[in-house]
């Protein structure tokens, strides 16, 4: 199979779809690799890099999007719409219930969608969960930044010093994203409170961190009463596929102390904090409203994208050799945790949290890969 990777265009979007042992690896397998010009520079890797293990360099967006199969990072922004086309599979994060206009543009094309952050294996999402460990500790080292006073932050040292108290981070949801915020805040030395609707997740917390942190179950009412003295409040939530719920409600934020933090790391999938009304970027990250620093930057890991970049391809990889190897169908109906991930094939929907999102019909995937 012919693979594009194309530069990544999204603001300050460093990271690249590929690194030149993924690339080693599909080339070894049998496959072509066609790298934009200078697609990897922002994650340290040149294009000497590619062509020494074997990959091609091509010198336009249009020549790598033209390959059977475009590896990304992020989702297509608006000027890549056009290079959308029925026999195009796309293996990328979409977070498409937050993207109405991506997801009417794949289904009209009839291409097809592999969504990086719905492929699942049980509860565990293989392809996301490197990015959210990345977006999970850098959420707490961009909040201890935004609290210093020059930023428009309460002025805390979340560590505290000998006789003065810790800055307090909260953060809610226990899963990738939220376990690595609260590991770099205890690493950090603040006081931390995690938030978790699930019994057994909490249990799991609890024998993990010990007493490092207060476990707390997940609801309104906790949820309000801890953000009336948290200095930093990280949100992780995240429902597969679908846009988050607004879990966090403008009452809440307007109770924070003036100059805390807010840092929604679920922010491409929509939020799950009331007050924050718009996606932010790397150049204008951060907004204040009610008193609190807000910070809504949708691609986090961006900020870091050489760790980024080799931790994604770590995961990723070898869902796309076997899709190169197999095709695409084949790849899909052998792997059901694969087959989680078609969100769009054939003009039709096929992830339910998706078409719930926007009002499409829902198509079972299996039923249309074997449609003829």
């Amino acid at each position: 199979m012919n693979i594009g990777v194309p530069k990544e265009i999204k603001n300050n979007e460093n990271r690249v779809g590929i690194t030149p042992a993924g690339a080693s690896l599909l080339i070894q397998a049998g496959h072509e690799v066609y790298v934009e010009a200078h697609a990897g520079e922002g994650s340290g890797i040149t294009d000497e890099e590619f062509l020494a293990v074997g990959a091609h360099i091509v010198n336009s967006a249009k020549e790598a999007w033209s390959k059977e199969m475009v590896i990304k990072v992020k989702e297509p922004l608006p000027e890549e719409y056009g290079f959308f086309r029925e026999d195009l599979i796309l293996f990328t994060y979409l977070h498409l219930a937050a993207e109405p206009a991506l997801t009417e543009a794949l289904i009209q094309s009839n291409t097809t969608a592999i969504a990086y952050e719905t492929v699942q294996v049980g509860k565990e999402l293989p392809l996301l969960r490197p990015m959210s460990e990345v977006a999970g500790r850098r959420g707490t080292i961009v909040a201890a930044t935004q609290l210093e006073k020059h930023r428009g932050g309460r002025g805390i040292l979340l560590s505290g010093v000998p006789g003065v108290d810790r800055g307090h981070v909260v953060i809610l949801g226990g899963g990738s994203a939220g376990v690595s915020a609260a590991r770099m805040a205890i690493g950090l030395g603040a006081r931390v409170t995690l938030l978790e609707i699930s019994e057994d997740r909490m249990r799991y917390l609890e024998d993990i961190f010990d007493k490092s942190v207060t476990i707390l179950k997940s609801n309104p009412l906790n949820i309000e009463r801890v953000l009336r003295n948290a200095d930093v409040l990280i949100s992780t939530i995240l429902i597969p596929g679908a846009k988050a719920d607004k879990i966090v409600t403008e009452a809440m934020v307007q109770q924070m102390p003036k100059g805390s933090v807010i840092i929604d790391i679920s922010i491409d999938q929509g939020g799950s904090v009331e007050t924050i009304d718009r996606v932010t970027t790397h150049d204008d990250p951060v907004y204040t409203k009610f008193g609190v620093v807000h910070y809504s930057v949708a691609n986090m890991p961006g900020a870091v994208p050489r760790t980024s970049t080799f931790a994604l391809t770590n995961a990723t990889i070898t869902y796309a050799e076997r899709i190169a190897t197999k095709g695409v169908k084949r790849a899909l109906l052998d792997d059901p945790s694969l087959l989680l991930g078609l969100n769009v094939a054939k003009g039709k929907v096929t992830y339910k949290a998706i078409a719930d999102a926007f009002g499409y019909a829902y198509y079972d995937p299996y039923t249309v890969l074997t449609q003829e």
